[in-house]
């Protein structure tokens, strides 16, 4: 299961930091590394901080966008040290852990940390199914990368551990990141024919109509049927 859960670093500008998030994630049984865009790839450095975990930090996958190294998950947690002007659903490290060990049978979960000085951007956020925040102190909330890494993927390994005590559920099947953004895609097509949208003037609309369908969650059954509604739109607007 552990194999599953993958974590991703966007444009991550030490590489010190990856090598410190390679050692961090082995310790916790993880060994799934993404590095989206880095600002250089791992180097010396990173070996020298990864110490014994150099197996996680050289099968690392380097990719160009978030959306690649997302493209064939189906929960996607991203890490948001502050409030956004959307909010999102929200999650603690603990709850975070549940829900990646709860999906990972089904489908690759992923973390998502962002750059060590401004995180992640809107952008990059609003392809995250959930938010997690660490509940630091409020006067000194200063977090590194490894930091972050270390503290969820230790609440992974702990539920993890407690996994065998818990009862079997019935899981239900959930799209993955990519079947999301081509619905985006349709979704805002299709209010840009009906005229809801105005193309030089979409204001906000997607954006909040992304954080309702990831409140909601639509399963993959619903959002088929999400789908169907769009397309017979389009054949009745043509």
């Amino acid at each position: 299961m552990l194999e599953k859960i993958r974590i991703v670093l966007v444009n991550t500008s030490h590489t010190g930091n990856i090598g410190s998030v390679a050692r961090a994630m082995k310790t916790m049984g993880l060994s799934e590394l993404y590095l989206v865009d880095p600002v250089q790839e791992p180097d010396s450095h990173a070996s020298a901080l990864a110490a014994g975990a150099t197996d996680v930090l050289y099968n690392a996958k380097i990719v160009s966008t978030l959306s690649e190294a997302i493209a064939d998950c189906g929960l996607v947690v991203g890490t948001s040290a502050r409030n956004r002007t959307l909010d999102w659903p929200l999650l603690g490290p603990r709850e975070a852990a549940a829900k990646v060990l709860a999906e990972a049978p089904n489908y690759p979960a992923a973390m998502v940390f962002g750059r060590e000085s401004s995180g992640l951007t809107n952008e990059e956020l609003q392809q995250c199914t959930h938010h997690v925040h660490i509940p630091s102190n409020p006067d000194y909330s200063s977090l590194n990368l490894a930091m972050a890494v270390q503290t969820l993927a230790y609440e992974v390994r702990m539920q993890f551990l407690e996994a065998d005590t818990q009862p079997d559920r019935e899981q239900s099947e959930y799209p993955l990141a990519e079947d999301l953004e081509r619905f985006y895609v349709h979704l805002e097509e299709t209010l840009g024919e009906t005229g809801f949208i105005i193309k030089n003037h979409p204001g906000q609309v997607m954006a909040k109509l992304r954080r309702l369908f990831n409140r909601a969650r639509p399963e993959s059954a619903e959002l088929n049927i999400l789908r169907g509604i769009l397309t017979s739109i389009d054949k009745k607007i043509k």
